[in-house]
């Protein structure tokens, strides 16, 4: 009997999707609980036709058939509802009777997908090799005459500064000519990186903040948290909560009307401006909320209509250099805080990096530069982008610090690196290994997505739709369905326990270098690898 469904030359089968679904009949109780998780709708309630041969012992008759009608599930073979992997099927199922499975024909997907002349844009990481930072060894251990600290035992200061760092006679002169001295941050050297109220789900969000304040008020841990383009929620700005946060202004300039309208009712400044001029996940690229997500109260926040794609252009476009970026911006979000909050650009890694840097060491106004390296990001970018543009941020810090010290400015400008940190789990090594390459802290973003909130994204592209606002988890949704999903407190205990882990984790790596006063910020003479190459690029020992 023929099939129902017509087959041409751009029919695809279930082989040829990504992810595939496999559906035990005898176990499933046709509770429709997958059908009804699943946030790509990738799987649908089938009516299936099975056809039976019923033969006879007497070969003087024919053979009849027997047809027996069932119900199943039913996997879609259209690209718009392709499977992402993500196992909300499988979590929910009370039997265990469907779970996806990776297939081997992952690649002709993508001649389906680009229809209509537009090349895939995925939200999540890039498809990149192991990180050069995994490869790093800790190979300094003080033994006698400058005997190691015990980690459990001592106290240790693990914190950074944010802002220009002046000697006491240079602050002398600047306050002389400016009448103020630049503003010095004391935080902690792991950073929530810029995620954006709109690009993350309320819940995640209040999840998030909730976290940094119990580590604040409560462990005393002076952690930070930026806002990412977009504004913020009016009562945060109006509480005294605002000055654990960092405030990121864009290209796009989404939200800083409600920013700038609530300054006379600020109850504390925020900890710092952060200036977003590139990304390492989108590098080239900008950034891009897609109207998915741009619902009323996110376009109200952003003063924009609702139901919009909110794009921010790559670079900022009333700016035409670096001097007068630099200039402009930075003195002018000095300016509307009273010079009493830090200002720093955030740039993407790429071999323009010490152009910008070389600019801000003749610039009093800047407090930082954060770097952002390709292997970040969780944003609607194409593939392209992700996979083929952009730079490795170690040898890119490692350049911009080594860059300082002919200078000798490496302890007056702070580095903050970003991008991959924690891509493979090892978040305090990572962080580590960035430090003692030049870097005053570190900047996270997807790994806190991971650990505090179960994000499923991964490098074999699973899930990875944060961009279309259909997170089977509620982290990257503004639908209520979804984001409902999401518990705030506990996405709060799981912040907190991160940062916990990972205080204890660095304070075991630094302990042997016998420091406990300050971060080993620059001492690379700690740092061994057992690539060659690596080890002459970075300028750290070769060890096999």
């Amino acid at each position: 009997m023929p099939s129902d469904r017509p087959v041409t030359p751009s029919t695809l089968s279930i082989k040829d999707l990504p992810w595939q679904i496999v559906w035990n009949k005898d176990k499933c109780t046709l509770c429709g609980s997958c059908t009804a998780v699943c946030p790509v709708n990738a799987i649908e309630l089938g009516v299936f036709r099975k056809r039976t041969i019923k033969p006879f012992v007497d070969i003087s008759k024919k053979s009849t058939s027997e047809f027996e009608i069932f119900y199943g599930i039913r996997q879609k073979t259209d690209p718009s509802y392709g499977c992402i992997g993500c196992a909300m099927c499988s979590m929910v199922c009370p039997n265990d009777a469907v779970i996806p499975a990776k297939s081997d024909e992952a690649a002709k997907m993508n001649l389906h997908i680009d229809r209509g002349g537009q090349p895939r844009r995925r939200g999540g990481r890039r498809n990149s090799h192991d990180s050069v930072l995994d490869q790093i060894k800790f190979i300094r251990i003080s033994m006698l005459t400058d005997p190691a600290l015990d980690a459990g035992r001592h106290e240790f200061e693990l914190k950074t500064l944010l802002g220009r760092v002046l000697s006491p006679e240079e602050n002398m002169k600047f306050i002389r000519e400016h009448g103020w001295i630049p503003p010095v941050r004391e935080i902690y050297p792991l950073i929530i990186g810029g995620m954006s109220f709109g690009a993350l789900s309320p819940n995640m969000w209040e999840g998030l903040q909730m976290g940094v304040a119990y580590l604040n008020e409560e462990l005393g841990m002076p952690v930070r948290m930026c806002t990412g383009e977009g504004g913020c929620p009016p009562r945060l700005l109006r509480s005294r909560f605002l000055k654990y946060v960092i405030l990121q202004i864009a290209s796009g300039y989404f939200g800083w009307d409600e920013i700038i309208h609530a300054i006379p009712e600020m109850k504390a400044d925020p900890c710092a401006i952060e200036i977003k001029y590139g990304q390492g996940a989108k590098p080239g690229d900008g950034g891009l909320l897609m109207w998915y997500k741009v619902n009323k109260l996110i376009a109200a926040i952003r003063g924009v209509p609702s139901g919009v794609s909110l794009p921010s252009p790559p670079t900022h476009q009333t700016q035409y250099s670096i001097e007068e970026s630099v200039a402009k911006m930075i003195q002018s979000m000095y300016m509307a805080w009273g010079f009493r909050v830090p200002v720093y650009p955030k740039i993407s890694a790429s071999s323009t990096s010490l152009a910008v840097l070389n600019n801000l060491t003749r610039n009093p106004y800047a407090g930082g530069l954060l770097i952002d390296g390709e292997d970040g990001g969780t944003g609607a970018a194409y593939n392209v982008s992700m996979n083929h543009m952009g730079h490795p941020i170690a040898s890119n810090l490692r350049d911009c610090y080594q860059n300082l010290v002919k200078l000798g400015h490496q302890n007056e400008i702070p580095l903050f690196a970003g991008g991959g940190i924690g891509k493979n789990g090892n978040i305090a090594a990572n962080a580590a290994a960035l430090i003692m390459l030049g870097a005053s802290g570190v900047v996270v973003g997807k790994y806190i997505m991971q650990a505090a909130a179960g994000c499923l994204g991964s490098e074999s592209d699973r899930c990875n739709i944060c961009n279309i606002g259909l997170c089977p988890k509620g982290i990257t949704s503004q639908d209520p369905r979804l984001y409902r999903r999401l518990n705030i407190e506990d996405v709060a205990q799981r912040v907190v326990d991160v940062f916990l882990s990972f205080d204890t984790e660095l304070k075991k790596i630094i302990a042997p270098l016998g420091r406990s006063t300050s971060l080993p910020i620059g001492m690379s003479d700690a740092l061994g690898i057992n690539d060659a190459d690596a080890a002459r690029r970075l300028d750290i020992k070769y060890v096999v």
